[in-house]
């Protein structure tokens, strides 16, 4: 037995006003559990545009010519 199937039996064994604090949970972890994510891909945004922000302050150590010196 999955564990789905197992919580559906579980479920049918309860009358409706506990189905609904059931249902009720389920709701507040799929918002909880979207915000976290929202949340993680945000900080990664954040990560990613933080060390990128002095790049363009930085000189460069190798022009075109060292590129393609390198490539010969």
């Amino acid at each position: 037995m999955n564990i789905e199937q197992a919580i559906l039996d579980h479920l049918r064994a309860l009358p409706p006003s506990a189905q609904r604090e059931v249902l009720d949970f389920t709701e507040f972890l799929a918002a909880r559990v979207g915000r976290e994510d929202r949340e993680r891909a945000d900080w990664s945004e954040q990560s990613l545009a933080s060390a990128l922000a002095d790049m363009d302050d930085e000189p460069e150590l190798y022009g075109e010519a060292d590129l393609k010196e390198r490539r010969r």
